[in-house]
């Protein structure tokens, strides 16, 4: 599988991230050693996680487990070194971790801790930030989105606090490097500038949401990407399962997503299903398997630094590893680019 560099770190990820949320909820941990070790044989070395995690639910109880199932294979295998370790900071309004409290200076040690102790590694390649202190228009929020009520200097004090503690952190030798999550352009440039400032950790990737499905990130993230070579980890590039087709005509599948979450946090619409639809039609006229045809477009994209897919299960790891390599023709791109044209916003 093809690697390249994130932003200006020097590590090298794979074209595909091993996504880890289903991980202690619907995967139990043998299962999910074995996805980890058929994604390194299949040329993955990237896995990402968060402390929150896992969810499909998330509960209190559950809260780190993701990260002790990983602990206990890089435990259990000794090859901790095989691996790009990504996870993540909760912040503001998580009750489960810190009561809530918002992303600062006291809090970013501590999480940094908690996360070591239960991954049992000494160092985070990339250590991320899950959402802004100041909130943020992911997860349809960009609907009804109005930043009125930031504050905009209690954001740059926070960053300016944030990346001190981070250069704290990495002098410690315990994180790598620093990358965001659920960020906006204006979001990313202020860190960037602010890293400038400080000589703080430069932001190296941020973590949306992207897919045939939801491009937000097209045109001002994309350009700010490219520029200032900041790589972006696609999550659910899939739809959280939609562009599969295992969901049209009514099909809600035992086990799936869709089973524990009706509405696919607000991916659940009537011109969602008929987006599919066109994806699904493509994916036919050129004799290609749907999952395949929207991980490798997403690959295609100028600012993609990793595609982050989870799977639930082995056969799902397996379908996915085994279009790992696919190459999209320019009559695939064409018309995928008028589909998206005819249904530009599904969700």
């Amino acid at each position: 599988m093809k690697q390249k560099q994130l932003g200006r770190t020097g590590m090298q990820v794979s074209a595909l991230c091993l996504g880890s949320m289903t991980w202690g909820t619907q995967t139990p941990q043998e299962g999910a050693h074995r996805q980890i070790e058929t994604a390194l044989a299949g040329g993955v070395n990237f896995i990402d996680t968060a402390e929150m995690y896992p969810v499909n639910p998330i509960t209190g109880e559950t809260t780190g487990r993701t990260e002790e199932i990983i602990g206990n294979w890089f435990s259990r295998s000794g090859r901790r070194d095989e691996v790009v370790l990504a996870s993540k900071h909760s912040g503001a309004g998580f009750a489960h971790a810190r009561d809530g409290a918002p992303i600062s200076a006291k809090t970013i040690p501590k999480a940094i801790e908690g996360s070591l102790k239960r991954l049992r590694t000494d160092v985070i390649d990339l250590y991320q930030f899950h959402w802004p202190n100041r909130g943020s228009y992911m997860f349809r929020q960009n609907w009804n989105f109005d930043p009125r009520g930031q504050d905009k200097a209690a954001t740059l004090a926070h960053m300016h606090e944030a990346l001190e503690a981070l250069a704290a952190e990495v002098k410690r030798g315990t994180i790598r490097h620093f990358g965001l999550s659920n960020e906006s352009a204006w979001g990313m440039a202020q860190w960037l500038r602010v890293a400038d400032e400080n000589g703080g950790p430069r932001a190296a990737s941020v973590q949306n949401e992207y897919s045939l499905m939801c491009r937000l990130y097209d045109t001002d993230l994309a350009e700010l990407s490219v520029n200032e070579d900041v790589g972006l980890l696609a999550f659910s590039p899939l739809a959280t399962g939609l562009l599969s087709g295992k969901y049209q005509g009514g099909a809600v599948p035992e086990g799936s997503r869709m089973a524990l979450n009706e509405g696919l946090g607000g991916r659940k619409t009537a011109r969602a299903f008929a987006a599919v639809e066109a994806y699904l039609g493509i994916a036919r006229k050129h004799g290609l398997d749907p999952v395949h045809m929207a991980l490798a477009w997403c690959r295609t994209r100028p600012f993609m630094g990793s595609v982050i897919f989870g799977a639930t299960t082995q056969p799902q790891l397996e379908h996915v590893l085994a279009g790992g390599n696919l190459s999209l023709s320019q009559e695939v791109l064409t018309d995928i680019d008028l589909a998206h044209r005819a249904h530009p916003m599904p969700y």
